[in-house]
């Protein structure tokens, strides 16, 4: 898909930095676009990769974002399971929301169901990375109460429910889901919540295989201290199994559950089983901030006045003229089909039909 940036700005601040003054124009190659969030150059002959946003999903200010992120990749990289920050390249007139140098992953997309296992062992540790202390967790977000800061990211996004033009039956589906959330969510204040350094966005094209078969997380813009079973959730539900055409499987329940016990083999046999009666509500959960940020999406997508242009104070903008056509017209035929009611079924099958998906777990 067509890369949208300008590549000679790019190179003169690329220049500024210590190492990088004999790089040429020629040298930067443009990688597919595949994220709405970002563009990716290769250096040639480097080893790293140039992440550019384009966008800030969190719809923070260009310099924090570019903190926020050059946090996630440091955190997440004590584990082994993420590519290394090399350097950042600061907001500036030329490059409005900067840049980070990161090491390239030299692997391939996961091949599923063969390469959840390889998923699961990549989350067990980062979860297992010691959670600081409060006074250390900045710049990423901290809930103290994961299900309470989930719902209220869904809440905001199910505000664009009306504009989206569900159909009746898709709209009951959602309701009947957020009835339930609603209440979960009310039933876990003051509950103690299993709480870890979590990614955050883990659909399966946002990782690599690498040669000797481990997973590499490498899209860390989101990572957060929260509740380890949206990874999970997010890594293995419908709506993310199908989002990235090279990484498309449509998982049987069983592979889901197996993926799930991988996990749960791979983490202390305390830990397990705090974890354990977390997993299926924060799927369901997880589930619903997808759906409802589809919903949000197809209401702000079609035009820039919609969601307002790039500022100092917000950086978010899901608008059209923001990505290349062809990724438009692919993020649209996917938001298309998880709003359709039968698709909405299909996903609360795993937990209202039989046997469950905690019923296999």
């Amino acid at each position: 898909m067509t890369h949208l940036i300008d590549l000679l700005p790019l190179l003169g601040r690329l220049q500024e930095i210590g190492g990088f003054a004999d790089i040429g124009l020629a040298d930067l190659q443009p990688l597919a676009v595949k994220g709405l969030a970002h563009e990716h150059i290769e250096i040639a002959g480097r080893g790293l990769l140039l992440r550019v946003p384009r966008q800030s999903q969190f719809a923070l200010a260009a310099k924090d974002n570019l903190s926020y992120q050059a946090a996630c990749f440091r955190r997440v990289g004590l584990s082994g399971q993420a590519p290394r920050l090399h350097a950042t390249i600061e907001p500036g007139e030329t490059l409005p929301l900067g840049a980070l140098l990161v090491e390239k992953i030299d692997g391939r997309p996961p091949e599923l169901p063969r390469d959840l296992e390889a998923l699961a062992v990549c989350m067990a540790r980062v979860h297992a990375l010691p959670l600081p202390g409060a006074a250390d967790r900045p710049p990423l977000a901290d809930h103290d109460d994961p299900v309470a800061g989930a719902m209220a990211e869904i809440e905001q996004q199910a505000a664009f429910l009306d504009g989206a033009a569900l159909t009746d039956y898709g709209r009951a589906e959602i309701e009947d889901e957020l009835s339930w959330a609603r209440g979960f969510a009310e039933s876990c204040r003051g509950r103690l919540q299993p709480r870890s350094l979590v990614l955050t966005d883990t659909h399966p094209g946002n990782f690599l295989i690498d040669r000797s078969g481990k997973a590499i997380i490498v899209d860390l813009e989101k990572a957060l201290y929260g509740a380890p079973g949206t990874d999970l959730a997010h890594a293995s539900i419908y709506s993310s199994t199908t989002w990235d055409s090279d990484v498309w499987a449509d998982l049987p329940i069983e592979a889901v559950a197996a993926f799930y016990r991988a996990y749960l083999a791979c983490v202390p046999p305390e830990l397990a089983e705090r974890l354990r009666p977390w997993m299926v509500p924060l799927r369901r959960i997880t589930m619903l901030r997808a759906i409802t940020w589809c919903a949000k999406w197809r209401v702000l997508h079609s035009s820039a006045e919609s969601c307002g242009k790039s500022t100092s104070n917000s950086t978010e903008n899901w608008s059209a003229a923001n990505s290349p056509d062809a990724l438009v017209a692919h993020v649209a035929g996917r938001v298309d089909e998880y709003l359709q009611a039968g698709i909405l079924q299909r996903m609360r099958a795993e937990w209202l039909g039989k046997p469950s998906l905690e019923d296999l777990i």
